[in-house]
């Protein structure tokens, strides 16, 4: 059945575009020099602190067994390994978050695109938010990104030179969307966007990119006669500066739980229509706001993150 003709499925994506309206480009908020650490809780162990406020705490990670735990948006993660923050052809942004923490898999998938970039006409990455050090909901920015398996890459490469700590808090990724977005700004986008995109989804450790709609427009319009990869590029809201890479999960993380599969073909047909509808492009708000949903306990998490959020 087509959103079209299910108006709770449609009215839930247009509260989520709502969401991020509310909250626009919160991928490029600004840093800071001089991070201070969250002041203790008055009551950790009460069972309703949101699990956010715990993991968010939490400046390094779980001494224990490395694995994923949970789902994507639903999870922890043990025994994480950080992305160094400087590569020959990478560098981690916005330091001051913390989030250059992955389970290992992911670190090395990265440093392993960083390295054919400059192959594809990229100089190399720019790299957002991964995880925090034990993974787990965050206090800002972001639904997913719980199990270690998430990364964002900007759409912007990697300059010739390191760059200076205040230019990493403070520097914007471009703006790949016109500003009608109905497409991408074509002053910006090249074909090198296409050719790190393809090699990012072109990994079979990769599961899933998210990108704006428009950038996904671009890439079936560029893709060529080689179109397995599209299926993985998948619109979402909110990706106008980057995209989202999400692995599959790894082996040895049988407490992982895996996304179904997306659907065949390349999604550049019908299935992109929804993303340029009026309702999408200028979305009103619902005559009676929605409650907002409470934050997760632990309680909603699997029980493994309560061992991980204790451990040394």
């Amino acid at each position: 059945m087509t959103a079209t003709k299910n108006p709770p499925a449609l009215l839930l994506r247009v509260l989520l575009l709502l969401t991020f309206i509310a909250n626009p480009a919160a991928a490029q908020d600004r840093g800071t020099l001089t991070p201070q650490p969250r002041p203790p809780l008055a009551n950790p162990d009460d069972p309703s602190t949101p699990a956010k406020e715990l993991f968010g705490r939490k400046a390094v990670p779980a001494k224990l067994a490395t694995r994923a735990i949970g789902f994507y948006a639903n999870g922890c993660l043990a025994g994480a390994s950080a992305l160094p923050i400087n590569g020959k052809t990478w560098q981690v942004m916005r330091l001051s978050r913390n989030r250059n923490w992955g389970h290992p898999a992911m670190v090395s998938y990265l440093e392993k695109l960083a390295e054919k970039a400059p192959s594809v006409g990229w100089r190399g990455l720019l790299v957002g938010d991964m995880a925090q050090p034990r993974g787990g909901p965050m206090i800002t920015g972001h639904a997913s990104h719980q199990v270690g398996l998430d990364a964002d890459i900007w759409l912007t490469p990697m300059p010739a030179r390191e760059l200076a700590p205040i230019e990493r808090e403070e520097m914007s990724a471009t703006q790949m969307v016109r500003q009608d977005r109905l497409d991408i700004d074509p002053s910006v986008w090249t074909p090198a966007h296409v050719n790190i995109i393809r090699t990012a989804a072109e990994d079979p450790a990769i599961e899933r990119i998210f990108v704006n709609a428009a950038i996904k427009k671009a890439l079936c319009r560029a893709a060529g006669p080689n179109r397995a990869w599209l299926s993985k590029v998948r619109p979402m809201y909110g990706h106008d500066y980057h995209f989202h890479v999400r692995m599959v999960c790894p082996q040895g993380s049988d407490e992982c739980r895996p996304q179904e599969p997306p659907p065949g073909g390349d999604g550049c047909g019908k299935e992109m229509d929804f993303w340029f509808t009026d309702a999408v492009l200028h979305p009103k708000p619902p005559k009676v706001p929605p409650k907002p949903r409470p934050p997760l306990t632990m309680a909603n998490l699997p029980a493994a993150c309560m061992q991980v959020l204790k451990a040394p």
